[in-house]
C-alpha cells in the first residue's frame, strides 16, 4: 500500500482545514489580470480589516450575493437603501462604515479604471508589471509597492485600504508571490 504524502503549503494554512487548503491551493497568490476579480479582493480585504481571512472566507458567498456579484458598477450605484439593507444581512460582516466605504471604494475603482483603461493596468503598474518575488518569509506586512499603491488609494478617497491590506491584496491577486520556499506553489 502506498503512502500519501500531503503537499506542503505555506505555514500560515493550517493542515486538515479544508477552506484554507482550497483557497490557497486555487486562489492565493495567482497572478490575475480580470477587473472584477481584483474588485472582489479590494472589497474583501477591506472587509477583513480588524479581522481574520477565515472569517471573510466563510462570508464570501454571502458577500457576492449582497455586493451584485461584484459587480462594481452596480456596487457603485448602491443607496442609502441598500446601505440598511445591507446592514441586515447576516451574511456579511455589519459594519456601516466598511458597507459604506465599499460603495465609495467602488465609485472611485470605476474612475481608476476610466484613467487607465482597467484597473488591471492601474495596479500592475506598482510592480512594474511584473509578479514581485518575495523571500517567502511571510515576516514581512507590507512593502514599497504596497505602501505606494496604499497611499495612492488613500489620496483617491479609498477607504479601509492601508499599507497592510494593501500587501494582503497584492499577496492574493499574485503581484507578490510570497508562497514559502517548501511550499508547492512557490515559484522556483
Amino acid at each position: 500500500m502506498e503512502k500519501t504524502v500531503a503537499k506542503k503549503r505555506c505555514p500560515w494554512v493550517p493542515t486538515g482545514h479544508e477552506l484554507y487548503e482550497r483557497y490557497h491551493d486555487t486562489e492565493w497568490g495567482r497572478p490575475i489580470r480580470k477587473d472584477q476579480v481584483f474588485f472582489e479582493f479590494l472589497l474583501l480585504e477591506s472587509a477583513q480589516a480588524g479581522l481574520s481571512w477565515e472569517t471573510i472566507l466563510k462570508r464570501r458567498e454571502g458577500y457576492r450575493k449582497a455586493f451584485a456579484h461584484f459587480d462594481a458598477e452596480k456596487v457603485a450605484r448602491f443607496t442609502t437603501r441598500d446601505t440598511e439593507r445591507l446592514m441586515r444581512d447576516e451574511s456579511i460582516i455589519r459594519h456601516r462604515l466598511k458597507i459604506e466605504s465599499a460603495i465609495t471604494n467602488a465609485q472611485i475603482f470605476l474612475t481608476i479604471q476610466k484613467e487607465f483603461g482597467s484597473f488591471s493596468t492601474y495596479v500592475w503598474h506598482f510592480v512594474g508589471n511584473m509578479v514581485e518575488h518575495s523571500p517567502g518569509s511571510m515576516a514581512r506586512v507590507t512593502s514599497p509597492a504596497a505602501d505606494a499603491l496604499a497611499a495612492d488609494l488613500k489620496r483617491r478617497g479609498f477607504k479601509f485600504f492601508g499599507p497592510v491590506i494593501a500587501y494582503a491584496f497584492m499577496q492574493a491577486t499574485g503581484l507578490v508571490d510570497d508562497h514559502a520556499p517548501e511550499c508547492f506553489r512557490h515559484s522556483k
